[in-house]
């Protein structure tokens, strides 16, 4: 692991770093110090912190796993899908691009991107990963790959593999049915779980180096858990908590992770759902090298870049292998909430979205009606008023909101994997606004920075993009189905949002691609 500084505070930073050492900091999470966040923590921290050990309690299930992959790989089995929310997912996402193999990963409730995945079945094995198996999205996503695998003539239970906690309902439930299980260690959050069965099990199936993975990250081990200025755990975490600006302390960073796709996807989850609550925290913004920000980086934003040199703009640079990568950031995101006075394991204000989404599914008449439609595009206001009835200037009124410290954040509801386009409004954004631009997709972006929009600081400005999805998808079992579920996400949290004081912009485009091409205009 190498890591660089250039940041202009670099004194008052050491000063942070050499206190978190006099205070043994570092070793004690190594020891799994629960009490080390404060009182009010300690019950949740209690059975949270098993992730410090996670790569060497994890090699254990290797054998299983490769038995498994090889079996698949016996029957033609060469398709993996992954059903997954949050951490379940974003990590199985990183660890394969950067082993360079596929896994589909379903982590939407967009019809169309949902059909997507129900294809090639007869070469297809799927992974449902949940800790409990309530989460909607997943539990949604497994029951239509039962219906499909049935449709087929094949048994789902030779084709979905299911990794969940042990004695959770998913967990009991599944091997009743008869399905392939593997439990993971229940003292990790999601977001934590990167080195469990969550990450390595549909990354080892897939045919990615599981074990040169969790032997990369025992080998870092031991020194993030040293109390030594050489610790890069500790500097990282002081530089999220503790970097000053003529501001105050900078709250917002911007990660550049060219070289490490969707490293930052998962760095952002980790960061931003840990610390974003008590309207304190650290909003991670993904960007990539061609950003404006990064040409004019705001008073109070700081940039990080991995596996990569430090240029003379970056305020740090870490350059390391995937799994000395996942643990230094899980110190370092522990370490800045112990900075900042922050439990670093709750996530208060995920579950108010899930409520607004439950009660519209009940009620949709009880959404919100579109303030105005014109040319394909539905706008809807919440927490302002629209001046004028147009799209240009819809979007203008809501760059009137953005302020000296606030952030815009772009939530897409649409299908990802066919709709990549709708990443360039980051950039197009921030170029405008001169602000920092997050971009989620919906919706699991609710399980990631949603925590931080609602619980960080009240700095948002929110764009919210939904559209028409070709066709609707039934849920066995369920009375609604993916369309319905979708919509009432959105608008669930676009109402969570209005509750929380903070201004959101919702745009409904008829069609996708044409309504993107008019905003783009608009945006100039």
């Amino acid at each position: 692991m190498k890591f660089e500084l250039a940041t202009r505070n670099h004194a008052a930073l050491t000063a942070v770093v050499e206190s978190l050492v006099e205070q043994n900091i570092a070793s004690r999470i190594a020891a799994k110090d629960h009490t080390l966040w404060g009182p009010a923590a300690e019950s949740e921290a209690s059975i949270r912190l098993g992730w410090v050990t996670s790569a060497q309690d994890s090699v254990a299930l290797i054998p299983e796993i490769l038995e498994l992959r090889d079996e698949f790989r016996n029957q033609g089995i060469s398709r993996f899908v992954l059903c997954g929310m949050g951490g379940s997912s974003l990590a199985p996402e990183v660890i394969t691009k950067t082993a360079g193999v596929e896994l589909v990963v379903l982590d939407s409730t967009a019809p169309d991107q949902v059909a997507a995945a129900l294809t090639s079945l007869e070469k297809t094995a799927v992974v449902v990963s949940s800790k409990s198996g309530s989460t909607v999205e997943t539990d949604s996503q497994k029951r239509a790959f039962e219906t499909a695998f049935r449709a087929n003539g094949i048994s789902p239970t030779d084709r979905i593999v299911i990794v969940t906690d042990p004695g959770s309902p998913l967990d009991q439930a599944s091997r009743e049915a008869g399905y392939r299980v593997f439990n993971a260690d229940p003292n990790v959050g999601g977001r934590y779980s990167a080195l469990t069965a969550f990450g390595i099990v549909p990354s080892g199936l897939a045919g990615a180096d599981i074990a040169g993975l969790l032997a990369a990250a025992q080998q870092i081990s031991s020194t993030l858990g040293s109390d030594s200025l050489d610790n890069p755990g500790l500097w990282l975490g002081a530089l999220l908590a503790k970097t000053p600006s003529p501001q105050g302390f900078k709250d917002k960073f911007l990660i550049e992770t060219d070289q490490l796709g969707g490293f930052g996807d998962w760095a952002e989850q980790l960061v931003a759902e840990s610390t974003g609550k008590e309207q304190k925290g650290v909003l991670p913004v993904v960007v990539t090298k061609s950003a404006p920000e990064l040409a004019n980086i705001p008073a109070d934003t700081l940039s990080i870049s991995f596996a990569a040199e430090i240029s003379g703009s970056e305020d740090a640079a870490f350059e390391g292998s995937l799994g000395e990568l996942f643990l230094l950031w899980e110190y370092a995101t522990v370490i800045a909430g112990y900075l900042q006075g922050i439990n670093p394991f709750d996530q208060p204000n995920v579950e108010s979205a899930k409520i607004a989404a439950r009660a519209l599914l009940d009620s949709p008449v009880a959404a919100k009606a579109a303030d105005f439609a014109v040319e394909g595009v539905a706008v809807t206001s919440y927490g302002f008023d629209v001046q004028g009835d147009t799209l240009a200037a819809a979007v203008q009124s809501l760059l009137d909101k953005v302020g000296e410290q606030s952030y815009i954040s772009v939530h897409t509801y649409l299908n990802r994997a066919e709709y990549p386009q709708f990443e360039q409004l980051r950039d197009l954004l921030a170029k405008v606004s001169g602000r920092p631009v997050t971009f989620g997709w919906g919706p699991r972006f609710l399980h990631s920075t949603g925590q931080y929009h609602k619980g960080g600081p009240r700095q948002g400005v929110f764009l919210q993009i939904t559209g028409e999805h070709g066709h609707d998808l039934e849920i066995e079992g369920r009375p609604f189905t993916f369309g319905t579920l979708i919509a009432a996400q959105a608008a669930g949290d676009a109402q969570v949002l209005l509750d929380n004081n903070l201004p959101v912009l919702s745009l409904r485009f008829s069609e996708p691609l044409s309504g993107l091409e008019q905003l783009k205009k608009v945006l100039g």
